[in-house]
């Protein structure tokens, strides 16, 4: 099966990024060899339109299933729309995530967005601000729900979970730093 998997890095060892329409690659992996394509978001730092733009990216690869974070109305609307199933609350690596897929775990299947429209943008820019993708669970909607597991793997999604909750908090510390260094 075709997945696309947003991702934080153009690697297979990468983190999943938690969101679908500000995440800067999508990796597109066969399931059953690992075999990928990874593909930059050109949509990242769109003003408006990132989800539904991206995810016509990713329904033009064939897709057959997404894996991420979180989804916002339009790109959920766009995915279903071609036939696309949405996972949703999915982090980890990349790699673990579509073996997850692939062996039948009991990821979250989407039934609508998960998150409001410019989820991902940063403060102010749903308001006609100018967005960095920094956003996520810091910046504004829930944090995404923790990806299934099964059997005694919890503990390593668990610690995964937190190593890249402690990534996203490091990004949002230096921009913070940056923009309060330009204040001055």
């Amino acid at each position: 099966m075709k997945i696309a998997v947003t991702a934080s890095s153009p690697s297979l060892d990468g983190p999943v990024d938690p969101r679908f329409g500000r995440g800067p690659y999508f990796l597109i992996v066969d399931s059953e060899t690992l075999a990928f394509e990874a593909v930059e978001n050109p949509y990242v730092g769109a003003s408006g339109g990132a989800g539904i733009q991206a995810a016509q990216l990713v329904a033009e690869k064939g897709v057959q299933a997404v894996l991420t974070g979180s989804c916002g109305p339009n790109a959920f609307q766009t995915l279903k729309a071609a036939g696309i199933k949405v996972m949703i609350g999915v982090s980890g690596t990349v790699r673990e995530a579509v073996r997850a897929f692939a062996g039948g775990a009991a990821f979250t299947e989407a039934t609508g967005p998960n998150v409001p429209s410019h989820f991902g943008m940063g403060r102010g820019a749903a308001a006609g601000g100018r967005g960095r993708g920094m956003g996520g669970p810091a910046a504004s909607g829930p944090i995404p729900a923790p990806s299934p597991v099964s059997g005694g793997d919890e503990l390593e999604s668990l610690k995964q979970q937190s190593l890249d909750l402690r990534r996203h908090l490091d990004r949002i510390a230096e921009r913070i730093a940056e923009l309060e260094k330009k204040k001055t």
